[in-house]
């Protein structure tokens, strides 16, 4: 998963503005007791975040792989 995808999976599932206040504040045992932003920038994979925040955040399994989009 690259950068981007992450960000677009928060923001499909927080909210834009929301998933970058949730990305720097909520602290993550699984990821060493960090933030996500800190966890990005420590290069850690940005898909172990992703489930890491899924986990916390009680996301439904149903929903974390994103919305789907249609075709045009």
């Amino acid at each position: 998963m690259r950068t981007s995808d992450f960000w677009r999976l928060m923001d499909d599932e927080f909210g834009p503005a929301y998933s970058r206040t949730l990305a720097a504040t909520l602290t993550l045992a699984d990821l060493g007791d960090r933030t996500p932003a800190d966890a990005l920038r420590a290069g850690l994979d940005p898909r172990r975040i992703w489930q890491a925040v899924c986990e916390m955040q009680e996301v439904p399994a149903s929903r974390r792989l994103g919305r789907d989009v249609r075709p045009r």
